[in-house]
């Protein structure tokens, strides 16, 4: 029996072992795997995430998981989500008094300070947001926000302002 060796082809970005030649030259066809859907690559980024506990609050679904003496959030915020219609109601503040810092990894937001100051982002991209403000979504898509924070202590250990302020 002829001894053979894998030829590599690309297929979807992996290497796959597409076909085997003989010593002779000869090709014998092997049955690549088929490659991933699109929609199979974006799954992970809705998927349930392990060991993280879950909660639904004002429409958001939030889930959070420690790292050390952090935690980590995925956060995500459905199309037409605006805090002060959505969150307001069930926090009791008239804006979100929480500093956001993390990975926009899906979808747009805006954000809106008293100050007549908006921001947005649009995936993907770094994150960081002051307390005091009004957050929504912008376009027909979820946004998914991936966080870090130090529960009441976000703002002092990432060093970032008290309130928005213009340098």
């Amino acid at each position: 029996m002829a001894k053979t060796k894998p030829v590599k082809k690309k297929v979807g970005g992996r290497a796959r072992v597409a076909k085997k030649v003989g010593e002779r030259g000869r090709v014998a066809k092997r049955k690549a795997a088929p490659a991933r859907r699109p929609a199979q690559r974006r799954a992970p980024t809705f998927a349930p995430l392990k060991g993280a506990t879950r909660r639904d609050i004002g429409g958001v679904q939030l889930e959070i998981g420690r790292a050390g003496g952090a935690r980590v959030k995925r956060v995500i915020y459905p199309a037409g989500f605006r805090w002060s219609t959505d969150m307001k109601p069930v926090v009791s503040t008239d804006l979100c008094m929480h500093a956001h810092v993390g990975f926009l990894a899906s979808g747009a937001i805006g954000i809106e300070y008293p100050d007549g100051c908006t921001v947005e982002f649009e995936a993907p991209e770094i994150v960081a947001i002051d307390p005091g403000h009004d957050g929504y979504v912008v376009g027909d898509a979820p946004a998914v926000l991936i966080e870090f924070d130090f529960e009441s202590a976000t703002v002092d250990r990432l060093g970032m302002p008290a309130s928005h302020r213009h340098p």
